[in-house]
Order: structure tokens, then sequence, then C-alpha cells
């Protein structure tokens, strides 16, 4: 029997309604572009954010936004897949190649092109009249990143749940940061009409996030709290250091 991706998107739409509450994300009204890469985390916040409508009293809508290229520039095939599933899905979307400047060195580092992208979401979302921008990072991201902050900058912080931009026109979630990534996995495993995923980018590097997960989990042999501990010592970093404003957790 397949697993019911509606009894899993139960529990998860918990944890996806307490980092709302907690941080606020979502308001009455919102216009929400979802960055959608066509992997396993933004496809299936693009649905637990569809099917969350249905139980909410907040009216939103919602936006997806697959850019295209990578570290090597906008000149990369498209995923026909991914373009066929939003088109089936019912979902307003848009495709776009990423922006770069005219003098910009390729291939670009991962930096580079990660701010290149953020720059391309950004300009399209506000042309399509949104004031909200989700992206897919879940707890395991955000553990990870506290750990890679420690380490390299000294620094006791992670991603921000929720950051405004633009004298708060801008809004940035990530409604998934309570939720790891195994049950992600578990839930779009279950959505059999998940599109496969994008080929990776052959120039990407994620040798430090590889290694820091192998800590963390080498961690958890002897602390078995350490990635949560991680997760959370970052959101209260974050307020202290003064790069987000989450409520007490």
């Amino acid at each position: 029997m397949p697993p019911d991706p509606t009894r899993q998107a139960y529990w998860l739409l918990k944890d996806i309604n307490k980092a709302i509450r907690d941080f606020e994300m979502i308001q009455d009204g919102d216009r929400i572009g979802v960055a959608v890469s066509g992997g396993k985390d933004s496809l299936s916040l693009l649905r637990l954010l569809d099917w969350r409508r249905q139980s909410v009293p907040q009216m939103y809508e919602l936006v997806a936004l697959h850019i295209i290229g990578d570290a090597r520039g906008p000149e990369c095939p498209s995923h026909p897949q991914l373009v066929e599933w939003l088109e089936n899905s019912g979902y307003e979307y848009a495709i776009e190649p990423v922006i770069i400047a005219e003098d910009e060195v390729l291939p670009m580092n991962c930096q580079r092109c990660s701010r290149n992208r953020r720059r391309t979401l950004f300009q399209v979302f506000r042309q399509m009249d949104c004031n909200v921008i989700a992206f897919g990072h879940h707890a395991d991201d955000l553990a990870q990143t506290t750990l890679l902050n420690l380490l390299y900058g000294a620094r006791p912080e992670t991603m921000a749940p929720r950051r405004d931009y633009f004298n708060e026109e801008l809004r940035l979630i990530r409604p998934l940061c309570y939720i790891r990534e195994k049950d992600i996995r578990r839930f779009a495993g279950a959505n059999l009409d998940f599109p496969t995923p994008p080929p990776a980018c052959p120039l990407s590097d994620e040798t430090r996030r590889q290694r820091a997960e192998e800590l963390i989990r080498q961690a958890e042999s002897w602390a078995k709290n350490a990635r949560k501990n991680l997760l959370y010592a970052g959101l209260r970093g974050n307020k202290i250091w003064g790069n987000d404003h989450p409520k007490n957790h």
C-alpha cells in the first residue's frame, strides 16, 4: 500500500503552522512567491502551503518561480518535467534565467551564483507583485548553518526564519525551519507525481555542509539533542546579533 501524503501533511503542517505563528511569517492577503528549484524541499513547501489554505482562515496567493542557470551562467537547459508539473498542478508560475552582469566572470563561485540567483528572485517576484518570498530550507539546514557560522566566523547564528527587506515591503520566510529533512523526504516520496529533480550544478561545492552534517551525526551519538540544540542556539543567536526578531521559544 503506497504511503498517504495527506496523513504525513497533517503532521508537517503542525510544524509549519508553529513556525508561521512564532515568526509571523504569513498575513492575510499576502502574495507568496515560492522559490522552486525542482528538488524535494521546494516542491514539498509549495504543495504544503497550498494544502494549508484549506484549513486556515488566512487568505493568500501562491506563485512559483524557477530560475534557470547555475555557476556556468544562464545558458543552461531548462527542466521540462518541472514546467509540465507546474502547469498540470494549476499553479501560477514563471521560469526565468538568472540575471548576471555583462562583465560577470564565468564560471561563478558558489557565493556569486547564490547572490545572483537571489537577486533574480527578488526582482522577478517584485515584478509579479509578490510581497513574500518562501524558501525551502529545513531544520537540518539551519542546524548545519549554526555550526558552520560558529566554526568559520565565531557567530552563534543561523539562517533567519524571517527577514524583512526594502522597509518591510518584501518578507523572506522559511516555513520548513522546524522540520527535519528525513520527514520532508518521506513526504516527497509519497507524492508520486513530483517530477525528478534537475541535475545538480557540476561546480557546486557542498563539502562544508557535508562535513557539518557528519559532525552533527557524530555528536548525536553521545548528545542526542545536539541537532536540536544547534537549531535553537542559532535562532537565539540571530536575536542576540540583531539579524532576526523571533518570539521566545
